[in-house]
């Protein structure tokens, strides 16, 4: 059930994405690409396992099963990933604020289209 969930979640959120970046606006696409990195940021999540109430680590000593425990690669990805993501969608906004500026318009080609 929860594989069903997390799989439906990813793909909302990549269509989502994928109609916002095909949006005339700059801020659209923007949040496009914010959802898409949110989206990848989950599946990238979801190949560590899904394990409930497991920690991430194997202890120390003994002979374990590594199939009860969460992979933590996954994990620091995600965590590297999400910081990335964020001075990524800094770096667009000041670019997206300097080109209303300079143009006028938020429109993607920098000109509204003819009505």
């Amino acid at each position: 059930m929860m594989e069903l969930v997390l799989s439906l979640a990813i793909g909302i959120l990549t269509a989502s994405g994928v109609w916002l970046i095909l949006r005339p606006r700059t801020f659209q696409v923007i949040t496009g690409l914010c959802l898409l990195s949110y989206a990848v940021n989950l599946f990238i999540f979801s190949m560590g396992r899904l394990t409930l109430a497991q920690p991430p680590i194997l202890p120390r000593g003994g002979l374990v099963n590594p199939e009860l425990y969460a992979d933590p690669l996954p994990q620091a990805l995600v965590l590297t990933a999400i910081v990335i993501s964020f001075a990524t969608t800094a770096l667009f906004l000041v670019v997206m604020m300097a080109a209303r500026g300079l143009t006028g318009t938020d429109h993607v080609d920098g000109r509204e289209p003819d009505a």
